[in-house]
């Protein structure tokens, strides 16, 4: 237990906790074990998951008191997954616009003509079918692929925004001066 409570003083040393409110979080911490330990309660079943990390514990306990700030995430990292999310949708947009152009056009086309006597038949047979000359689409079943995985990959970026929540007031303000 002694070990425990050293080791968290020491994280909100390193904090920057000041020495009196780390003092009385030491001792509510050392009274708050002492008393589970007489309910015949275990460090670990007392604290939880925290009783295996006692820096984690110490650093979570600090910022829930407000006497360290609460950890910010970079704002570089908003903007990169925000840039690669707005890439990945125009991907995608690009993606979908050209297949279903592929699909409305039916292009490529492969054209396939016959003659009027069959191959491997002798030049003097009975049956020849007539000439003709068939056309199909060479590429409609990867026009098809990439509409349907187009059609998925802008059902995730809708989910993505969705779950991001778009552009914030804050953010559309910001771009709004930028542009004019």
């Amino acid at each position: 237990m002694n070990e425990f409570i050293e080791q968290c003083r020491a994280e909100w040393k390193r904090l920057g906790v000041p020495e009196p409110v780390a003092d009385e979080m030491a001792d509510e911490l050392a009274a708050d074990l002492a008393a589970a330990e007489a309910d015949g309660q275990s460090i670990s079943g007392f604290l939880g998951a925290g009783a295996s990390d006692p820096r984690g514990f110490a650093a979570s306990w600090a910022s829930s008191r407000g006497v360290v700030p609460a950890p910010v995430l970079p704002a570089a990292g908003i903007r990169r997954g925000r840039a690669v999310l707005v890439a990945f949708t125009a991907v995608a947009a690009i993606v979908f616009v050209g297949a279903v152009l592929l699909l409305a056009t039916g292009e490529p086309k492969i054209a396939l003509l016959t003659t009027g006597r069959l191959a491997g038949s002798p030049a003097g047979g009975t049956f020849a079918p007539p000439p003709s000359r068939v056309l199909a689409s060479g590429a409609a079943p990867i026009e098809w692929v990439l509409l349907a995985f187009s059609v998925v990959a802008l059902g995730f970026c809708a989910w993505g925004w969705v779950r991001r929540g778009g552009l914030t007031t804050q953010e559309a303000a910001g771009r709004r001066r930028s542009t004019s």
